[in-house]
């Protein structure tokens, strides 16, 4: 058993294959092609919003998401700790501080509010899998690898730190 309950092996740096190895945005990226492409597929599912609600909301959603981003990546970066996905072990410091007082993952949050974002844009049901995936990716591939190398790093401050700042929002 490899300690996250799955039984799946753990490859040769002690993650289980796939964990921590696509980098987030090529997930985003990766995602935002399949939404659109399952706009295209099924225009049944079209939604018919007027164009100026649909852009605003879809700008306001991708600019809300893109600050989320920004500011967490900078609160790493002035706390002089990694911001690379694929390393959570080589985290110097806990942030606790700024968004991540709001939220763990602030970067992933914005990806997933500019998918959103992109959703509104392209006014189809169907689009709403890309985001739905995206974070269901993320989850199992990217944060519960990231939460057992912290708490592994940082033990009982972590631990506080989870029991207070919820996950996504």
């Amino acid at each position: 058993m490899d300690g996250t309950g799955t039984g799946a092996p753990k490859g040769a740096e002690g993650v289980i294959p796939m964990e921590l190895r696509v980098p987030p945005p090529v997930v985003f990226t990766v995602c935002a092609v399949i939404m659109r492409a399952l706009a295209w597929a099924l225009p049944a599912l079209e939604v018919s919003v007027p164009a100026i609600i649909r852009g605003g909301v879809a700008v306001f959603l991708f600019v809300l998401g893109l600050a989320s981003g920004v500011l967490g990546l900078t609160a790493l970066q002035r706390a002089g700790t990694t911001s690379d996905p694929r390393r959570p072990d080589r985290a110097a410091v806990l942030v606790t501080s700024g968004i991540y007082g709001y939220t763990r993952n602030p970067m992933y949050l914005g990806l997933a509010a500019a998918l959103l974002g992109w959703a509104v844009w392209l006014s189809n049901v169907a689009a709403l899998v890309g985001v739905v995936g995206f974070m269901a990716y993320v989850h199992r591939f990217q944060i519960l690898p990231e939460e057992r190398a912290l708490a592994a790093r940082f033990g009982q401050a972590y631990e506080e730190y989870r029991r207070s700042v919820p996950r996504w929002l």
